[in-house]
């Protein structure tokens, strides 16, 4: 096993599309994704996993059915298993590093034209 750093905006250039996880990482049952949004993503909730979303370039809204927390480059949310959330990109493109358990699908309880079922790795 080779250990090495992952620079996040070397990692970001590989891929362009959007709302496509990619792993970045392992972290015993955790997974580091990057994602690039644009837009707004579909109302969904996880069952039993928690997930964290760090933003690194852009920003992102995270909405709540009660409420809207705006989150910037270098701040993060966690967002509850259960909680139902619609995450989106502000201002065009948004570059986030999530970190969630390794059986976390993306789109949690809805099944839509985004959802993915494995994910590609980087590198």
């Amino acid at each position: 096993m080779t250990i090495d750093k992952v620079n996040l905006a070397e990692a970001f250039a590989t891929f362009h599309d959007h709302w496509n996880p990619r792993v970045a990482g392992d972290i015993n049952d955790f997974q580091v994704k990057l994602v690039k949004l644009d837009g707004k993503f579909d109302w969904h909730h996880h069952d039993v996993e928690d997930e964290l979303f760090l933003v690194v370039s852009g920003q992102m809204k995270m909405a709540f059915r009660e409420r809207e927390v705006i989150v910037g480059p270098g701040e993060f949310i966690i967002v509850p298993h259960g909680t139902e959330h619609c995450p989106e990109a502000l201002d065009g493109e948004c570059h986030v590093l999530l970190l969630e358990p390794n059986s976390t699908r993306n789109t949690g309880n809805a099944e839509t034209d985004r959802t993915r079922g494995m994910l590609e790795r980087l590198g």
